[in-house]
């Protein structure tokens, strides 16, 4: 069994208290295969960064779980035929995390080469201004 985290956009056009009734029913999926669901956290309606379906908003939840790989696809299938589902995404906790650090590493090193960059500018600038003189 793995970690994984879920991340769902639910049509704005559903009434926001039957969004985890309608959850709780998909994620018996996890719970009839021997899973435990650690969270569900509803963060409501949200606007969306691009159109889907000519909507501009959706009704967004995560919920972290613990599953097989194959109840996990099933509930991923599930929740694609729904209609009141916009979108969703099933990550690995491991690899999410994995992905956050490698971006941090690189946000790093490019901070650290433009900060040398810098450095070696102002060091060009300062020579030529003495030079000046």
């Amino acid at each position: 069994m793995h970690q994984y985290e879920l991340m769902v956009i639910l049509d704005p056009e559903i009434d926001e208290r039957t969004v985890a009734p309608s959850l709780d029913k998909f994620l018996g999926v996890i719970r009839n295969d021997g899973g435990t669901i650690e969270t569900v956290d509803i963060w409501g309606r949200r606007r969306l960064a691009y159109e889907i379906n000519k909507k501009t908003e959706g009704i967004y939840a995560v919920v972290n779980f613990t599953a097989t790989s194959a109840a996990t696809q099933e509930l991923d299938r599930q929740l694609k035929l729904s209609e009141a589902v916009m979108r969703t995404k099933v990550l690995r906790t491991e690899e999410a995390v994995a992905r956050a650090a490698s971006i941090e590493a690189d946000n790093t090193a490019r901070a650290e080469s433009k900060a040398a960059r810098a450095a070696v500018a102002a060091s060009k600038a300062a020579a030529s201004a003495k030079a000046a003189e």
